[in-house]
């Protein structure tokens, strides 16, 4: 298969509704989208990373230039394989690219094009170039609640039952009696019949986090997801109080990269981590992370970055199903958060939260390309031909 041009574009991605988060008001998503174009237009491949300021720390304006400019950089290493033949072409490129949580969306991104056109001439889905020794033939994927007005609460609560979902994750924020409206009105939907983990995206500090200790208990929490900042000294004290009532604390945000985890495991705070494949630079970074924890003993969960179109819930999709002893996955909200997708169908799970396998080779979802170029403004931001030809 021999590479022709690569192309990067912007899409703009628009929510139902507006997401709220303890940090954010979200109302749209900007990713990048790399689009492969191969064998005089027979074969295309299409990634997608989701570049975000609370992980690279660079200022927002400037997020999508920036990993538009790494890919470029990227794609213009020696080793990028323009004559694509094999999947170790893949690996030798990806492995000479550089470390941190800043390069990994744009390596995300590159990655999951390579694989997908490959995959499509080569008739394979993205799962057979990876090991299948922790692969599952379904997903169940968990549902987020997010924060909101009691009404709001209570209408996402019943729709997520009506699904036959009862695994929760609820978003949580610096307004205490809101949180405890919050959990009262899921728990008047839902009884008993639910497992719920709490993300307060690391907006607790140690007074607000302690004084959560006996809603934690009453309604019978299993993971609160990164409570306060890592750095907070208070972390393990409540760390302390959280594995003596049986509590999981997991890592988000300060989970980004194989070092990360290393420090991870040498503090001791946290018992599980949220891997997104994203955040984390593609499958085999992402891969590799597994293993880490798995060797190490650590619990984890596939996660997945708010608007995602169906080209990174499909990847999601493979992650997942090649991660069977995940305690949860996280992702596939497509039909329910996003007013246009740039798939032709859907990346969404079904009831239960149940989802399998993608019909088609590759990552699986077939690209509306009429709708992609629409969302970005009617052409690629980027263009980086072959300079082979």
């Amino acid at each position: 298969m021999k590479i022709e041009r690569v192309n990067l574009y912007k899409p703009l991605l628009s929510f139902v509704g507006d997401f709220s988060i303890s940090q954010k008001k979200w109302h749209s998503a900007n990713n990048i989208v790399v689009e492969i174009i191969a064998d005089q237009g027979e074969c295309k491949g299409y990634g997608e990373g989701a570049p975000r300021q609370y992980i690279t720390g660079e200022p927002t304006e400037s997020i999508s230039k920036s990993a538009c400019k790494r890919i470029c950089s990227f794609i213009h290493e020696d080793t990028f394989p323009w004559e694509l033949n094999d999947v170790s072409q893949i690996w030798d490129f990806l492995d000479i690219l550089p470390k941190g949580s800043e390069n990994n969306a744009a390596i995300c991104a590159i990655e999951m094009a390579l694989l997908d056109a490959l995959g499509k001439a080569q008739n394979k889905y993205i799962t057979d170039y990876f090991s299948k020794d922790f692969y599952a033939g379904t997903v169940h994927y968990q549902a987020t609640i997010t924060l909101g007005n009691k009404q709001r609460i209570k209408e996402i609560s019943q729709l997520i039952k009506k699904l036959g979902i009862n695994h929760l994750r609820v978003k949580m924020g610096k307004d205490f009696k809101q949180n405890q409206e919050t959990l009262e009105t899921v728990n008047r939907v839902y009884g008993n019949d639910c497992d719920i983990s709490l993300d307060p995206n690391s907006v607790w500090d140690r007074e607000l986090a302690f004084k959560h200790i006996p809603l934690i208990k009453k309604y019978n929490v299993k993971v609160v997801e990164e409570p306060m900042m890592s750095d907070n000294p208070a972390l393990s004290e409540f760390v302390a109080v959280m594995r003596s009532v049986g509590v999981m604390l997991m890592a988000c945000h300060s989970a980004t990269t194989l070092e990360d985890m290393e420090r991870i495991v040498s503090n001791n705070h946290y018992q599980m981590v949220n891997v997104k494949l994203s955040r984390s630079g593609g499958f085999r970074r992402s891969l590799r992370i597994i293993d880490y924890l798995r060797t190490n003993k650590r619990f984890f969960q596939i996660g997945c970055h708010l608007g995602e179109s169906g080209v990174l819930s499909a990847g999601g999709r493979a992650l997942s199903l090649l991660s069977g002893d995940a305690l949860c996955c996280d992702g596939s909200y497509d039909q329910f958060l996003l007013k246009e997708n740039i798939t032709k169908k859907h990346v969404t799970f079904g009831p239960g939260g149940e989802a399998g396998p993608l019909d088609d080779p590759g990552l699986g979802a077939e690209i509306d390309k009429e709708c992609l170029v629409r969302l970005s403004d009617g052409a690629p931001i980027q263009t980086i031909s072959n300079p082979f030809y």
